[in-house]
């Protein structure tokens, strides 16, 4: 089912994954350590931004675990995890200021956020159906030698494609909510120099774990699109 290419190309992109992610946690530490001049929390932060921007209908609240910070955009909230909706530092703040990038997006109807929302209920099944599509469709194609497990295959493929794509559409929307988020800390004079960089650096490293994602899920979709559809030949 699988050859020596995909596995060498599914595990370079495993391994680069997984130091993105450690040095995004790394720099996230580092900056947590980080206090801030101006002495505010994270939900404080947040609670500013919003305000800046006249936005009056987003609540800030709390979520359980680490990393679990985003903005929902259905009942309007800006999840903080709990060290970022209490600590008052370099991370806490970028993390919390970026989660309201997304709120100003949604409020001004950033296109690119829209289009996202609206794969959302698409790419759950997608997701979820798509390795099993193809993987059903190959070994029936194999087991019978009809036409049957190809189409089958290349609509668990197109599932596939439609994940992919929402992938690469959420690389604009979380790069444009930092970018919001940075120039409001800046324009606001919110944080020290010093506090800024943290901040700017921790956005970076955290933008680059959806950038891996994004070009793993295209290097998937490659592969399996070369296996399919060069079996038709």
């Amino acid at each position: 089912m699988f050859d020596l290419p995909y596995m060498l190309i599914i595990g370079a992109i495993a391994l680069f994954s997984w130091m993105v992610s450690a040095r995004l946690k790394s720099k996230f530490e580092h900056y947590s350590k980080l206090s801030l001049r101006n002495g505010m929390s994270g939900a404080e932060i947040a609670e500013k931004m919003l305000a800046d921007h006249g936005i009056r209908d987003v609540k800030v609240i709390s979520t359980p675990g680490r990393l679990t910070d985003h903005y929902n955009p259905a009942d309007k909230t800006v999840n903080l995890s709990e060290a970022v909706y209490n600590q008052r530092n370099a991370a806490a703040a970028a993390v919390a200021a970026h989660e309201c990038g997304h709120a100003v997006q949604h409020a001004q109807a950033y296109e690119w956020l829209t289009m996202r929302s609206k794969m959302v209920p698409m790419v759950n099944v997608s997701s979820s159906l798509s390795q099993w599509l193809i993987m059903g469709g190959i070994i029936l194609g194999f087991a019978s030698k009809s036409g049957i497990g190809f189409y089958i295959a290349f609509t668990g493929l197109a599932l596939m494609a439609v994940a992919t794509a929402f992938s690469f559409i959420t690389l604009p929307v979380e790069y444009d909510a930092s970018n919001r988020a940075l120039a409001w800390l800046k324009n606001k004079n919110m944080l020290s120099q010093e506090e800024y960089a943290g901040a700017e650096d921790s956005l970076k490293w955290a933008a680059r774990t959806y950038l891996v994602a994004a070009l793993g899920a295209l290097a998937s979709l490659l592969y399996w699109a070369y296996r399919i559809l060069g079996s038709r030949d």
